[in-house]
């Protein structure tokens, strides 16, 4: 699970597997029975793994795979590790919501620039805005490693299921 940017929040992965994606998905239907460890979800070629709720806190994440077929022999799988998802919409939308005020502030900032009034407050809300999203950022970033363990426990659980096609 090698990323290219050491600060992405999502982690992506790929890796093509020498089988057609249904074998692949109907093993992930098997795991979903056979255990009681992690809740597996299938919805087309998309399967969701995840912790039951009694093992979840805020920033439990899951495991997204999609599944593709290249050809008859083979597949390639796509995996994303993320949050929750209503976390995940949630910590977006403040991200957006910082960026509307810091737009707003500076729009207000200019006005009062033109209007050759003090525009002091309007500054420092803007950089206040700027401090905010630095704040939000390094709570994701410490969300992702205070969870790096499960994101490995997930790994291991989708390698186990995948291991009869390496």
């Amino acid at each position: 699970m090698s990323t290219t940017n050491a600060i992405v929040l999502r982690p992506r992965f790929k890796i093509e597997l020498p089988y057609h994606n249904e074998v692949v998905l109907k093993d992930f239907e098997i795991a979903k029975t056979s255990q009681k460890e992690y809740i597996v979800n299938r919805i087309d070629d998309h399967v969701f793994i995840k912790f039951p709720k009694q093992k979840q806190h805020f920033w439990s994440p899951q495991l997204h795979l999609e599944i593709n077929e290249v050809d008859e022999k083979s597949s390639l799988l796509h995996g994303l590790y993320g949050p929750n998802p209503t976390v995940w919409t949630f910590f977006m939308f403040l991200h957006f919501m910082v960026a509307g005020l810091f737009i707003a502030f500076s729009i207000w900032a200019y006005t009062n620039w033109a209007l050759k009034s003090s525009y002091a407050l309007q500054v420092s809300l803007m950089l206040f805005m700027v401090i905010v999203w630095f704040a939000l950022y390094f709570a994701g970033s410490i969300g992702k490693a205070s969870s790096k363990n499960e994101m490995l426990e997930l790994q291991e659980f989708m390698n186990k299921v995948l291991k009869p096609f390496s």
